[in-house]
């Protein structure tokens, strides 16, 4: 059976934490495997003749966990982890009785994350965060103070500037996105202070643009800013949506443990009529 007839009539919820946006789909409900394809991705993802979304989370419960979820970007890849994916998919959970809101674990392509609710926002605790280079040893345009790596469950690049609202983003990103010196690519993000705040732009591989927040980007700003003397987390981000993410780190001898709060909101849900 094609992947457009499976779609027809299939429940999605639309979330957004902090403006990254993703369509969620029910793991429980058979047939949805045939939806994890590039194109049926894509069409879900597109704004023009889908719902429009940075990426599709399948959500469903698990063994040993409350539950697990599998990431897809917006152009069909897998993705090893999205932090406000993770923020959403924590709200969710506990929306569909899969988790407590108290306390629960889930499984990703990342490894196990932590997570509870928090008033109004979700929290979770990531896995250890490795390859921390605060030099990543990359050439700087003129604007760029520091240029930083670390692994926060995807690759990141952090870049210090003047203001991250005057780079070229698109340009820019795109180079540092690709750059040799990098196996598998990463994520770019563009840091300049805002008072005892830090303004965030990123750029996001697999969505191969901007996207309005990124959690594993939050975390991975705080700790190469933590890195140069800088900031001492916990870090708020302000992202492109105007939203905060707030990122923290605990030291656990030379191991790095991040946390990341932060919007986790249902927009609306509804049943797929064509795909």
């Amino acid at each position: 059976m094609r992947s457009a007839d499976l779609a027809k009539g299939r429940k999605f919820w639309k979330m957004s934490g902090s403006g990254n946006d993703f369509v969620f789909l029910d793991g429980r409900t058979p047939g949805v495997a045939a939806l994890e394809t590039p194109e049926a991705i894509g069409r879900l993802c597109s704004r023009t003749e889908g719902i429009g979304a940075d990426g599709v989370v399948v959500i469903e419960p698990a063994v040993a966990q409350e539950f697990s979820i599998r990431y897809f970007n917006r152009d069909g890849s897998r993705g090893e982890l999205c932090g406000n994916a993770s923020l959403c998919s924590s709200r969710l959970a506990v929306q569909l009785g899969l988790a407590k809101a108290d306390g629960f674990r889930f499984a990703t392509d990342a490894g196990l994350i932590s997570g509870r609710l928090v008033a109004d926002e979700a929290e979770i605790d990531l896995q250890p965060a490795h390859g921390l280079k605060p030099d990543a040893g990359i050439a700087r345009e003129p604007g760029e103070a520091k240029i930083g790596f670390i692994n926060t469950g995807v690759p990141h690049l952090v870049v210090l500037v003047e203001n991250a609202d005057s780079v070229d983003l698109m340009r820019r990103g795109a180079e540092l996105r690709g750059h040799p010196s990098l196996a598998a690519g990463a994520n770019v993000n563009f840091l300049s202070p805002v008072g005892v705040r830090w303004r965030m732009r990123t750029f996001e591989r697999g969505v191969e643009g901007e996207t309005l927040a990124c959690g594993t980007g939050s975390v991975a700003s705080a700790a190469v800013l933590e890195a140069w003397g800088l900031a001492k987390p916990p870090v708020e981000l302000l992202t492109t949506s105007g939203r905060i993410l707030t990122a923290s780190i605990r030291h656990a001898g030379s191991e790095l443990h991040p946390s990341l709060k932060g919007e986790g909101r249902l927009v609306y849900s509804g049943e797929i009529a064509e795909l």
